[in-house]
């Protein structure tokens, strides 16, 4: 497990999960989920610019941008319903630590950065799974963006 892959912001938040209890993780990602902010109009009036994570057991849509610059940084935008807490939190992770970091950083993201959160005893396989399929969807669009 290389920690130099996991961008700085990324790793704060995991050791903010691991510095507390298990049922505190489930808050923490609580917290995440309500602080997910809503999809830009460009977005929210164009649903089928994102795609659909279809691993997740909710309506979880994602979609980057990436900026025109030597670094290409990497927005990062989602869609996942207020009933739908875990996903929103997974999501909300992902935008708090890998929003505008450069393309090369994202991409150097470990695969198994869900499990660094120390949360597959609190959530079920299924749902690590989906999580999992989110950062690969991000690596996967970034990829085809730079490569386009």
């Amino acid at each position: 497990m290389s920690e130099t892959a996991v961008p700085a912001a990324l790793a704060e938040i995991i050791d903010e999960f691991n510095a507390v209890t298990e049922r505190e993780r489930l808050e923490l990602l609580l917290e995440f989920s309500d602080e997910l902010p809503a999809l830009p109009e460009r977005f929210s009036e164009h649903p089928e610019l994102l795609e659909q994570v279809v691993e997740c057991q909710s309506p979880l849509f994602l979609t980057v941008e990436i900026a025109a610059t030597d670094t290409h940084e990497v927005s990062l935008f989602f869609s996942a319903p207020p009933e739908a807490p875990t996903s929103r939190g997974f999501a909300g992770v992902l935008k708090e630590g890998l929003d505008g970091l450069p393309a090369a950083e994202i991409l150097a993201v470990p695969d198994d950065m869900p499990d660094r959160l120390g949360l597959t005893r609190a959530i079920t396989p299924l749902r690590m799974r989906g999580m999992t399929s989110m950062l690969g969807r991000i690596k996967r669009q970034v990829n085809e963006a730079l490569s386009a």
